[in-house]
């Protein structure tokens, strides 16, 4: 009884909602470019790699220009780059893109332990602190309305950001000629050629795009909630925000939902001080929640009809 009254006294603090939209919007990130993919047609599980790849480079870039915004561009470019790869061998090539997802994924985890052992001089769990960090921003007079102006008026730059793109891509996706383009080259590529629409261009666009948003999560991870680099820090987020674009049906508003769910769990982790369980079983809240969650809505949920089959011109 005494996990279930602290869980309940928890859910009453400002600070775990504060800290649940934090751990969803950075989840959202990735998931917001994973939806964007594969409305195209291409399944992207390097969001894990790409992450990872961006939060190192934010605190690299960070440490060379001490400038965090240019740190936020040196990560979405790095991530942008690592989608560029995937998207080459899985549209340019047509490789099996889930084995090129793990490809990246596990080169993105080795690369970044040889640059901070390169570069740095550390083992491979050395830690390097960034110099600088992404504000908070505390809006006025709305900051200062009790409880819900420190879930939603305190929060990190980056949760609005993300906020913000939720809003735009939702609109961009259904309310769009590009959208119903690229929507139109995931669900049946051939009609959408023969009507004068280049696939290959839009699944381009559609993969780096998820890219700089994997790599924009990275920048938030490590110069926004960690302010330090640790090799492998993503801890499987970029999968988690995989499992929540599929809880939400490969749309945008679906996809937050899902990415509330997790951060929740994230939050209820970080308070197990509070909480008179063992830490080792609290961490494993998030993974228990993606499963759960995707046990029960797999099934039930198709995604676009061309996801995942590389495209060849003429095919039936």
């Amino acid at each position: 009884m005494s996990f279930f009254t602290d869980i309940f006294r928890l859910m009453g603090t400002p600070e775990l909602w504060h800290a649940s939209l934090q751990y969803a919007a950075l989840l959202l990130l990735p998931a917001l470019g994973g939806v964007i993919s594969e409305r195209s047609g291409v399944v992207n599980i390097a969001m894990e790699g790409m992450m990872l790849t961006g939060a190192f480079f934010a605190v690299a870039v960070d440490l060379a220009v001490h400038n965090v915004w240019i740190a936020v561009l040196g990560a979405m470019l790095a991530g942008g780059l690592m989608a560029l790869i995937h998207a080459v061998v899985s549209i340019r090539y047509r490789a099996d893109q889930i084995v090129s997802g793990v490809a990246i994924n596990i080169f993105a985890a080795g690369i970044t332990v040889f640059l901070v052992n390169r570069i740095y001089g550390l083992a491979d769990v050395g830690q390097v602190p960034s110099s600088d960090a992404l504000p908070n921003w505390h809006i006025p007079i709305l900051g200062d309305i009790p409880f819900l102006g420190r879930v939603f008026f305190q929060q990190n730059i980056m949760v609005y950001v993300a906020l913000l793109l939720l809003v735009a891509i939702q609109i961009f996706l259904f309310r769009t000629r590009l959208g119903l383009r690229i929507r139109s080259v995931g669900e049946h590529p051939q009609a959408a050629d023969t009507a004068g629409i280049n696939v290959y261009t839009l699944r381009y666009g559609a993969v780096v795009t998820s890219g700089l948003l994997s790599g924009l999560a990275g920048a938030f991870l490590s110069i926004g909630i960690a302010n330090t680099f640790v090799p492998g820090m993503t801890d499987g987020r970029g999968y988690i925000a995989l499992a929540a674009m599929i809880f939400g049906k490969w749309t945008p508003i679906g996809a937050f939902v899902a990415t509330l769910i997790f951060g929740f769990g994230q939050a209820i982790y970080d308070a197990n001080s509070s909480i008179h369980v063992s830490q080792y079983l609290l961490s494993m809240t998030p993974y228990i929640l993606t499963l759960v969650v995707l046990t029960a809505v797999v099934r039930r949920s198709s995604p676009p009809a061309a996801d995942g089959i590389p495209y060849v011109p003429g095919a039936e």
